[in-house]
């Protein structure tokens, strides 16, 4: 006998428990009472779903709130203090702290993410070298992607442009903009789309983040992203403009986002935080309503953006927490609105970093296991996942609480979990 068979699991929302066979790597059958194997798993009922995909996180910038702090609460505020403290940054730095993040991550159930790393004259490629190194040394539990971009401006920032220029041909993935921080936002976003093209890589902004809705640069995005036939590969970040909207025009947004083929992914920790710094009542929330753009098929993700810096004092790299944290900001409580957050913290973001993943017999042997029976669930409670797999290997594995009784007995667990039963 050899391989692997987890026994006792639901798949693909499945009432009835199954068990899965992994070979070398991969899923080799799926079914009720499979044969025995080398080694086996009882999986106790947990749902086994691909895994969480962060489709937008700062690794580059995290955990740095022991050396600089936002004063004013504002973007403005943020973005300088972090430009003060990049100063000080060395490689063995933003690796150690990155490694933290994805530490978090890996046992929060994520297995894939796409990470914006800041380039310009200052920094230079010192963070792009660091977040390549953990794309190596972390590949055993998540794929990460470097998505390198500008985010003090390119056209006012002299050598920025031939910087990201340089990263592209190290091996970067992708290519972020910021046209806000630019003294030229049209002229950035027509730098962009053409190195874009040069390089044939995708595009991930971060757009309109404010609440004044008299001006906004999607119009532009969608325009150039249609001219240069890039449908489909460019996302854009933030868009708390959006969430200024009417009816009326928020639904213009959708379908000029729809037509565009353009992917929306929102930050509600982040821009809860940030956003509204103005108003003293009546606080706006300032998180675009990506699941009325879900609603009408664009492709939209939950993401958590920063952790422990001055752009997000907060993080656990939880996306069950954020994608409930979005659910309650937009008041979202049915079971199908539920199953829509869940969707834009997995399946959504898969597809947005090109990772689309089912488990199926044939693919990779790449899930998390949560104890649950459906997405709408894990939303509800925040379930944390109890072990992870990726390509056939365990990656991690956590015990579910138990309860001590007054005599000292320990208890059943309180969730279902994992038992290795070899």
């Amino acid at each position: 006998m050899s391989g692997l068979v987890i026994r006792s699991v639901l798949v693909d929302g499945a009432k009835t428990a199954v068990d899965v066979a992994v070979e070398n790597g991969k899923i080799s059958a799926i079914g009720v009472d499979l044969p025995e194997s080398a080694e086996e798993v009882d999986g106790k009922g947990v749902l086994l779903v691909p895994g969480f995909v962060e489709s937008h996180l700062h690794l580059d910038k995290a955990c740095i709130l022991d050396r600089c702090r936002n004063e004013t609460g504002t973007l403005e505020g943020a973005i300088s203090s972090v430009a003060e403290a990049k100063k000080g940054f060395s490689e063995e730095d933003v690796y150690d702290r990155g490694r933290k993040v994805l530490e978090k991550a890996i046992v929060q159930g994520t297995n894939a993410i796409r990470t914006h790393v800041e380039i310009d004259p200052g920094i230079g490629l010192t963070g792009v070298h660091a977040i390549q190194r953990l794309k190596q040394d972390f590949a055993w539990a998540l794929d990460l992607q470097i998505c390198v971009f500008p985010q003090e401006g390119l056209l006012n920032n002299p050598g920025t442009s031939e910087l990201l220029e340089q990263a592209l041909l190290e091996g970067a993935d992708l290519l972020g903009g910021c046209p806000y921080t630019d003294s030229d936002p049209y002229g950035q976003i027509a730098c962009l789309f053409d190195m874009a093209q040069r390089h044939d890589v995708d595009l991930d902004f971060h757009l309109d983040f404010d609440l004044d809705p008299s001006w906004r640069h999607l119009d532009e995005i969608a325009r150039q992203t249609v001219a240069y036939g890039w449908q489909g590969r460019v996302a854009i970040g933030h868009v708390t403009k959006l969430s200024a909207l009417s009816r009326e025009d928020l639904l213009e947004a959708v379908q000029i986002l729809k037509t565009a083929d353009i992917a929306l992914t929102v930050l509600p920790s982040t821009d809860l935080f940030l956003m509204g710094r103005g108003s003293e009542n009546l606080v706006p929330r300032g998180v675009a309503p990506a699941h009325i753009f879900h609603e009408h098929g664009v492709c939209c993700t939950v993401a958590t953006n920063n952790v422990l810096n001055p752009f997000t004092p907060y993080g656990d790299c939880s996306l069950p927490r954020m994608a409930n944290l979005y659910a309650n900001v937009h008041q979202l409580g049915s079971e199908a609105e539920l199953e829509v957050c869940f969707d834009m913290v997995t399946a959504a973001p898969r597809r947005l970093i090109n990772k689309t993943h089912r488990i199926e017999v044939g693919q990779d042997a790449t899930f998390v296991a949560l104890p649950a029976s459906s997405g709408n669930q894990i939303v509800s409670e925040i379930i944390r996942p109890v072990w992870g797999m990726k390509n056939g290997k365990f990656t991690f594995e956590q015990a579910p609480a138990r309860l001590l009784e007054p005599s000292g007995t320990l208890d059943m667990p309180l969730q279902r979990g994992a038992v290795r039963v070899s």
